[in-house]
């Protein structure tokens, strides 16, 4: 099942460069999936009233092949591909205008709202027959393979307002945790965020506090954030390419 939706990048997305935050594309995207889901009557108050269960995104990636700025309205058509198992992927394509610009894939559990036990998504049936048939895109996100030099950049704290309505760390604020650790404040002249990939491996909650380390490869910039007691908590991969010739 198809949906399409348009969002204006404003202020509240736009940072230096007037180029979209990283967290600012992943705001969009986590927006037309919730609104997808509503689609279907499979959103987040939905799950937890009918299941007792809350939707978890494990994994996200998107590409851009210029960055989205401050003005652009950018449409987002996104579909899911049917939950098979304790995972469903979700796939988006990005325009601006009628010009495709980008894509994303992101992967989602439903867990048990008290044990957080993972629930198989086939017993949902508000999901059953809405997925995106043919649109369905093949590619599959796996972890990433961190280097083994990752160095320490700093510590952080999670506060009142680092924290969703399900009680821990929003997804969208861990893109601003990667971006802070690799330093986009000094890396965006001429460049942008092409490609970012992000991995929610523990959730991290108000009162917590996380290590941030970081490393430099071919790839791109690695960031890793760890817990107290050395734990991972989320890993990313941001990648930056020179901005495009105008048209």
């Amino acid at each position: 099942m198809l949906y399409e939706a348009t969002f204006p990048i404003g202020a509240g997305q736009a940072g230096l460069n007037l180029q979209c935050r990283p967290s600012g594309v992943l705001a969009i995207l986590q927006e037309g999936a919730t609104q997808a889901a509503c689609q279907f009557h499979a959103s987040g108050p939905e799950m937890r009233q009918n299941h007792n269960a809350l939707w978890m995104v494990t994994r996200m990636w998107y590409h851009l092949d210029r960055p989205l700025m401050w003005g652009d309205e950018v449409t987002l058509r996104t579909w899911h591909r049917g939950g098979r198992g304790p995972a469903m992927y979700r796939d988006f394509d990005l325009f601006v205008g009628k010009k495709p610009v980008g894509e994303a894939v992101s992967v989602w559990v439903l867990v048990d709202e008290e044990s957080r036990r993972l629930l198989r998504l086939t017993d949902v049936g508000e999901l059953a027959a809405t997925d995106g048939g043919e649109l369905c895109k093949s590619k599959k996100l796996s972890g990433l393979r961190l280097p083994s030099d990752m160095a320490l950049v700093e510590q952080r704290r999670f506060h009142y307002s680092d924290i969703d309505c399900n009680g821990h760390v929003n997804n969208v604020r861990y893109a601003d945790l990667a971006a802070d650790a690799a330093g986009l404040e000094g890396r965006l002249g001429g460049q942008f965020v092409s490609e970012l990939q992000i991995g929610y491996i523990k959730e991290c909650m108000a009162g917590e506090s996380i290590e941030l380390l970081k490393a430099e490869t071919a790839e791109g910039v690695y960031i890793l954030g760890t817990g107290q007691k050395g734990d991972t908590r989320f890993d990313a991969l941001l990648t930056l390419d020179k901005l495009p010739e105008e048209d």
